[in-house]
């Protein structure tokens, strides 16, 4: 993916010589990579929330053991402070 899209962007630069509009294109392909690229996904994150719907591949086990973690931590703390809602949504999914 990463040689992809290099190639892209030396496409880009290449065009940029006729229309400097190509060189911002190829800028914003390169920046847009380095964020949410491949390579971002190794990088740890200072952004909080869970991920649980967030379709990201995790890293490695360690990164999933640890949102796996933290979201039992948040699962036992909403059982444990509202009882009775708990209940009610385990009495729904027997129920289904």
């Amino acid at each position: 993916m990463g040689t992809i899209v290099l190639a892209g962007a030396a496409v880009l630069v290449i065009l940029g010589f006729g229309n400097s509009v190509y060189w911002l294109a190829a800028a914003a392909v390169l920046f847009l990579y380095m964020q949410y690229g491949r390579g971002a996904s190794s990088t740890p994150s200072s952004r909080g929330g869970s991920g649980s719907g967030s379709g990201v591949m995790p890293a490695d086990y360690r990164s999933y053991r640890d949102r796996r973690d933290k979201q039992a931590k948040w699962d036992r703390r909403y059982r444990r402070e509202r009882p009775f809602e708990s209940r009610r949504q385990e009495r729904e999914k027997k129920g289904s």
